[in-house]
């Protein structure tokens, strides 16, 4: 089920594959990739599978195929280095280009990508201003209400009966939205470490994902709250 969020006077939804939504502008919005981080990490001898972009591009593949966007915004870290376009595997490729091919496509550049993908659909910017809305890969603590990025990798984690429970979490305030990881070997940041805590000085809430909806929680006490469904 999609969450409604509503930010800078305009209505988004925040779905629980991890993207999100702006209906408006039949947008979809996901962050943080990290495409090919297995061979990333397989060639400085780490022992994981390489398949990370394959899991990764089928995930993205559901989100389009739901969703139908006519925009898609990539919120940087698309790619896990400089490197990773190249290496990308030309099955994997293909597949990635015949989803992009047909919606405008824009790759928001990133600390992990600062160039643009070669070879594939879409424009690259460094940050793109639409309506009310700023799309940036990294969030800026002076913006102004409308910021919407990446970068953290957000996750919160509850304390409930069954004990501890961490996940994904999209967090966002009266005046940004920051996306969960989309990649398949992303990780994440807790939403109460200090480089997250100092984005939300007033509070705000954490979305947690589920398999089939949100979970709802104050940034405030995140730790102590029981989760309640957002949508």
């Amino acid at each position: 089920m999609i969450a409604p969020l509503h930010l800078a006077g305009e209505r988004l939804g925040l779905c629980p594959s991890g993207v999100a939504l702006w209906p408006a502008r039949r947008t979809l919005i996901a962050a943080d990739l990290h495409l090919e981080k297995g061979s990333a990490f397989a060639a400085r001898g780490a022992p994981i599978p390489p398949y990370d972009s394959r899991e990764t591009i089928r995930r993205l593949s559901l989100a389009l195929r739901r969703h139908d966007p006519a925009r898609v915004i990539l919120l940087g870290d698309s790619f896990h280095d400089r490197g990773a376009a190249a290496r990308l595997p030309a099955e994997e490729r293909a597949a990635l280009a015949r989803l992009l091919a047909p919606r405008e496509t824009v790759w928001i550049l990133g600390n992990h990508d600062p160039a643009p993908p070669e070879g594939l659909p879409g424009h690259a910017a460094e940050r793109l201003e639409d309506g009310p809305f700023r799309f940036v890969h990294i969030a800026d603590p002076q913006a102004r209400p409308g910021e919407i990025s990446g970068h953290y990798h957000p996750k919160a984690t509850l304390l409930t009966r069954a004990g501890p429970i961490t996940r994904p979490a999209f967090l966002a305030d009266a005046k940004r939205l920051i996306l969960p990881a989309f990649g398949a070997y992303a990780g994440g940041l807790d939403a109460s470490d200090p480089a997250l805590a100092r984005l939300f000085p007033r509070g705000g809430r954490a979305f947690l994902i589920g398999a089939e909806r949100l979970y709802s929680v104050p940034l405030s006490a995140g730790r102590r709250a029981a989760p309640s469904p957002a949508a």
